[in-house]
C-alpha cells in the first residue's frame, strides 16, 4: 500500500514513491520502542549493533559473524581491524562522524555492496554492522542497503528495520537517505 494511506499525518512529495518529507521521517523514527538490545537482527543474517558487541571477539563469533562493517572506523572507541578480529572475519571500516554535517553518502554504495556481496556468498555468512550506539550511523547504512538493493522507498526500510531495533538516524544522514530515495526514484 502507499505510505500515504499508512501515514495520513504526513505532508508528502509529488514522489511516485510517495516518501514523506524530512520531518515526515523523524516523525516515524520516533515511535515504537526508544531502547534495545545491544545487537538486534534486522534482515535475515544481517544485525546492527553497538560497540559492547564489536568489542567482544567470543560474542561475535558465537553469533556465526563472517564479516563486520564498522560505521565508525579509526574513532577512538571503535577501533576495529583485521587483526582485532583474526582471519575468520572479514573487516570493512567506514570512517564515519556521528554529525549532521559528515557526508555518510558517499559510503552508502560501497556499503550497500559490501552487505550484498557478504549475503550472497555461500555457506550462510552473517553481516555485522556497528556503530557506538547502533542507532544512527551503522542504521543509516542497513537503511541504504535496502533501499539501493531491496527497491525500498526510505519509510519502507525505516518500518522494516524498526520492527527488529530502535534507530534514530541524525537530521543530516536523514537529509542524505531522503536524497538517494528520490534518486533511486528516477532510476
Amino acid at each position: 500500500p502507499c505510505c500515504r494511506s499508512l501515514y495520513p499525518d504526513l505532508r508528502y512529495t509529488a514522489s511516485p514513491r510517495c516518501s514523506p518529507i524530512l520531518w515526515g521521517n523523524e516523525k516515524v523514527l520516533f515511535g515504537g520502542k526508544r531502547f534495545g538490545n545491544p545487537v538486534d537482527e534486522v534482515w535475515p543474517n544481517l544485525f546492527i549493533g553497538d560497540l559492547s558487541v564489536a568489542n567482544d571477539r567470543y560474542k561475535i563469533w558465537k553469533m556465526g559473524i563472517t564479516h563486520i562493517l564498522n560505521a565508525a572506523h579509526g574513532k577512538t572507541h571503535c577501533q576495529g581491524s583485521h587483526d582485532f578480529y583474526g582471519s575468520n572475519v572479514d573487516y570493512y571500516g567506514v570512517p564515519a562522524d556521528d554529525s549532521p554535517t559528515f557526508d555518510l553518502s558517499h559510503y552508502f554504495l560501497p556499503s550497500a555492496n559490501y552487505i550484498k556481496d557478504a549475503l550472497s556468498m555461500p555457506g550462510g555468512k552473517q553481516v555485522f554492522v556497528h556503530c557506538a550506539v547502533g542507532v544512527s550511523r551503522s542504521a543509516s547504512l542497513v537503511l541504504a542497503y535496502l533501499m539501493i538493493h531491496h527497491r525500498y522507498t526510505l519509510l519502507e526500510a525505516i518500518n522494516k528495520v524498526k520492527e527488529h531495533r530502535w534507530i534514530f538516524p541524525n537530521r543530516g544522514f536523514l537529509k542524505q537517505l531522503r536524497a538517494l530515495d528520490e534518486k533511486l526514484c528516477k532510476t
